[in-house]
């Protein structure tokens, strides 16, 4: 019986996937529940397994093709999967290990004897050179080394880039993911009056609470007490005083939302994901903190879910992971505002007309100018600063 597997039913904010990479071919066996293949839509990659056991029979779209729901891809007949390898498989795997034991340790020919380990892993590149080489795309096999034995630097590296090393160029097609994020980030500027204010926090207080606590709160909770739970539970506090800065636009109406589902940018290697932890104002400190470890953990294995990054209210983006001093984030549509943290810094302030030295982060607030005026700005954003000053504000509802 043949079986035809199908392009599942995507959400209506997904217009269509593409055939990222087949992981089978026809004749191969497949398992039920085993992935066949992975879907490319603007937001993840999908995975799609086989409905039953069977032989691959049929191809019917190939790698880089655009497919719709329900769209017939592939063709299986159903039937018993035979065993791969055998039960003798161990038993030779374990015979040839003894057999290459035994031939180290059979005296090597002094005519034959092998270079030494430490003359190899001198022509090898030093680890520097592999890392410019590996930014600048230089082929280090053709740098000539004047490191000890052989071994190339990243001086060898530098001068052949100066020398006209490589000068390779390559094209690659932008991701599904790509080129969503560009259209995105298009579009927020296009329609929305995009304006960033800033604010300086000092952190002082917040970091000696998780210097005291840290321990305790690991052990009760089994995860550790970061710093982005602190600025969403201080953001949702503050989105409740100034309800605009929360709201979003649709045709010539304002929608004011009664709750705060809160959007933390996520960095992976397809690009930027931002998935949403719902009612985040009704989570505390160790679900926030749990949601947001989950939520990085699924987004960087590629396995986060279409729905997890839908809706959001407002979002969260921390640059300062990546040494960020100051910056000013896009808006995600169709949400009006967005949080930027930045990198810490020992910077000397004055406090009670003395100059001391502490840990003191810029906050940036882009907002949509057409709802939000300059005054809810500001004060949503010094609200956020005044909570993670005194984090006791945070559990007195200041």
């Amino acid at each position: 019986m043949t079986i035809e597997v199908k392009v599942p039913v995507l959400p209506e904010s997904v217009e269509d996937a593409t055939i990222a990479a087949w992981h089978k071919q026809p004749g191969d066996s497949i398992r039920r529940d085993e992935n066949l293949v992975d879907l490319e839509t603007d937001k993840v990659v999908l995975e799609v397994p086989a409905p039953v056991d069977g032989k691959v029979i049929e191809l019917r779209a190939a790698e880089g093709d655009t497919v719709n729901s329900d769209d017939v891809i592939a063709v299986i007949e159903e039937g018993a999967v035979e065993e791969d390898a055998g039960d003798d498989a161990p038993e030779a795997a374990a015979k040839e290990e003894a057999q290459a034991a035994a031939q180290d340790e059979k005296p090597a020919a002094k005519t034959s004897a092998p270079k030494s380990d430490k003359a190899t892993d001198d022509a090898r590149p030093s680890p520097s050179a592999r890392r410019v080489a590996a930014e600048e795309r230089v082929d280090t096999s053709g740098v000539e080394g004047t490191g000890r034995g052989g071994r190339v630097t990243k001086g060898d590296v530098l001068k052949a880039l100066r020398g006209g090393g490589s000068r390779r160029e390559e094209r690659v097609k932008m991701s599904r993911l790509r080129n969503r994020i560009a259209e995105r980030m298009k579009e927020a500027q296009n329609t929305a009056a995009i304006l960033t204010t800033f604010q300086e926090v000092d952190l002082k207080a917040v970091m000696d609470l998780r210097r005291r606590h840290q321990d305790e709160f690991t052990r009760r909770h089994g995860i550790k007490l970061g710093l982005m739970s602190f600025f969403v539970r201080a953001c949702c506090d503050a989105l409740r005083k100034f309800p605009v800065v929360n709201a979003s636009i649709e045709g010539d109406e304002i929608v004011y939302h009664d709750y705060q589902d809160i959007g933390i940018a996520v960095s992976t290697e397809r690009g930027l994901l931002v998935p949403v932890i719902r009612n985040a104002e009704n989570l505390g400190l160790a679900e926030l903190e749990q949601a947001i470890a989950d939520y990085a953990d699924k987004a960087r294995e590629g396995s986060i879910a279409l729905e997890d990054l839908q809706g959001g209210t407002f979002s969260v983006t921390n640059g300062g992971v990546f040494g960020s001093l100051m910056s000013t984030p896009l808006l995600n549509p169709p949400q009006s505002a967005i949080l930027g943290m930045h990198t810490i810094k020992q910077r000397p302030v004055v406090v009670d007309g003395e100059i001391v030295i502490r840990p003191m982060m810029y906050l940036a607030l882009s907002y949509d100018h057409r709802i939000i005026d300059g005054k809810d700005s500001v004060q949503f954003l010094v609200a956020v600063r005044d909570a993670l000053e005194d984090p006791a504000r945070l559990l007195l509802g200041l």
